[in-house]
């Protein structure tokens, strides 16, 4: 069982940008191809924006062609949450961050193997910390920045 962060819609406003705010805390979307965390190739772990739980691993990053980050399974499945979502009169799996109930995105199940899941999310909902992932004593990949 995770620990909840729980904060007034005040607190989310000031500690986050316009966009971040929409996004995970109105469950917006942002626009498709804005992200720079959709072509980022850098090995590294991908963080809610929110509270700053690990969701996902560069290991498991692919490009889905949507334009949007998505990834085949989250590194840490304990932090995230998935709902149905009845949205704009479709159906749909909605990705939340089980730490605070940010909306990160959707899960689909068009995703390559071994899951058959493509998660969705939006690069506006993450931040990203460069680490060694595969053991090789450096991170691979690319400018080793963090994102947030």
């Amino acid at each position: 069982m995770v620990s909840k962060v729980t904060k007034t819609d005040a607190e989310w406003k000031t500690e986050l940008s316009p966009e971040a705010y929409q996004v995970t805390r109105k469950a917006g979307t942002e626009r498709a191809f804005t992200s720079p965390l959709n072509n980022n190739k850098t090995e590294g772990i991908y963080r809610c924006v929110c509270c700053g739980s690990e969701l996902f691993s560069s290991a498991t990053k692919f490009d889905s062609g949507t334009g949007w980050p998505s990834f085949y399974a989250p590194s840490h499945p304990e932090n995230i949450l998935n709902k149905k979502d009845f949205s704009y009169f479709m159906i749909r799996t909605e990705t939340t961050c089980a730490v605070c109930d940010a909306h990160l995105g959707h899960v689909f199940n068009d995703g390559p193997q071994p899951t058959g899941k493509r998660y969705c999310m939006n690069g506006v909902a993450l931040s990203f910390e460069p680490v060694d992932i595969d053991g090789d004593g450096k991170v691979s990949g690319g400018s080793a920045q963090a994102v947030s």
